[in-house]
């Protein structure tokens, strides 16, 4: 299996390429934006084209993703080594303003994705977008492999009325699209009239996880440290809508869940058998796990719980487990277990775990202790329509 060449590399080793980059550029990028031999997209821009590169913008977590958590935001600066003006797009706005966007003509946007609708990534190029219609300003995507593969789908789809930055698109929360299929569907089903290029990767294939790439790995944001984490937090991402610790303050945050005062054997245990008594029970282990987080929630407290292994990426379903699990957690803690009411990513009137799911039904489920088959039955709602426009959309085949 050939190694995966990124936009970036193709960017930086094609003169033609090169040459259809017009005028002043701006680059929004992170820490993961690298070539495969770790060598930052800002050196590499800069020493293919010198001063044109103007203004550098960084997504939510920073343009060095130094920054934890959610609503905390990062602040514009002159970078001191590169002497260039950065712009947050996770700021007093989210939305590029005028006065950042004056003097470009080439906007390339280089960020590494998760494949999950909540990741902001893709909300921050939607915005982008739609800030760029009507303007004379080109946005060029550099595609990224989605490190937990370009196939399978899960999780609900987004109903209209439950839009937010964790969610602009009605599409599923585990989308199996790529940044620059994300732009492309922004612009072609949805109908935002930018101007927009993809430069495609070479040799990625939609079967891949990310150790098929042969490309480094650099976290794309503080709580994803390995490939793995990207897999399940397609999943327990959900929990940062109720009050079970996913493993925040630890070394495997996103891989884990737990609260305080839980047996994690015993618990273990009880999902392991209800989990197997209705049919789940391809492609993890679960392993009972005490751990104590150093931040975050339930700072100090030892939380028992469980640590998701994905044993066979191909079949393994992050989301329905973690629902699973959420549900195991809600009849184990009974009143004890909550769903948070404070505000998340900016919206102040609906609760985290619905803007996660992207409708209300799912936390209706988790209340009603309902079963893995009406789960199932709300995921897949709208699948089809959503089949039928990826079709027509798919850079990679």
């Amino acid at each position: 299996m050939s190694k995966v060449v990124t936009g970036l590399e193709r960017l930086i080793n094609d003169v033609t390429l090169q040459e259809s980059i017009k005028g002043k550029i701006a680059y929004l990028c992170h820490s993961a934006s690298i070539d495969s031999h770790f060598n930052t997209g800002v050196e590499l821009l800069q020493k293919v084209f010198g001063k044109r590169l103007i203004k550098l913008f960084g997504p939510q977590h920073g343009f060095v993703t130094d920054v934890q958590d959610n609503m905390v935001e990062t602040s514009h600066y002159v970078h001191p080594y590169f002497k260039i003006p950065v712009y947050s797009l996770y700021s007093e706005t989210r939305t590029p303003t005028d006065e950042m966007l004056e003097g470009i003509d080439t906007f390339i946007v280089d960020l590494q994705d998760v494949g999950t609708r909540v990741y902001t990534y893709i909300s921050t190029l939607s915005l982008l977008m739609e800030k760029c219609v009507g303007k004379n300003i080109k946005i060029v995507v550099l595609d990224r492999p989605n490190p937990i593969g370009g196939n399978r789908i899960e999780g609900c789809i987004l109903r209209p009325g439950f839009e937010s930055f964790v969610g602009r698109y009605p599409i599923p929360q585990r989308h199996s699209l790529t940044m620059g299929e994300i732009g492309l569907y922004g612009k072609t089903i949805l109908k935002t009239d930018c101007q927009l290029e993809v430069i495609p990767m070479l040799n990625w294939k939609r079967d891949m996880f990310w150790r098929d790439t042969q490309l480094p790995w650099v976290l794309p944001s503080p709580n994803l440290p390995t490939p793995e984490g990207a897999i399940t937090f397609a999943g327990t991402v959900l929990f940062e809508g109720t009050n079970i610790s996913e493993g925040r303050g630890t070394t495997r945050p996103l891989e884990i869940a737990g609260f305080p005062g839980i047996e994690s054997f015993s618990f273990c245990q009880k999902v392991l058998k209800n989990f197997h008594d209705e049919g789940l029970v391809e492609g993890f282990n679960l392993r009972p796990i005490i751990f104590l987080p150093t931040f975050q929630k339930h700072m100090g407290k030892n939380c028992g719980g469980i640590h998701i292994h994905p044993t066979i990426n191909e079949t393994f379903d992050s989301w329905t487990i973690s629902q699973m699990l959420c549900r195991e957690f809600k009849r184990e803690l009974g009143s004890d277990f909550q769903f948070h009411d404070k505000p998340y990513e900016y919206e102040f009137h609906k609760l985290a775990i619905d803007l996660i799911n992207g409708q209300e039904s799912v936390r209706e489920w988790v209340n009603k202790l309902g079963s893995l088959n009406d789960l199932k039955k709300i995921e897949t709602l709208g699948y089809d329509k959503f089949k039928s426009e990826r079709e027509n959309i798919l850079i990679y085949k």
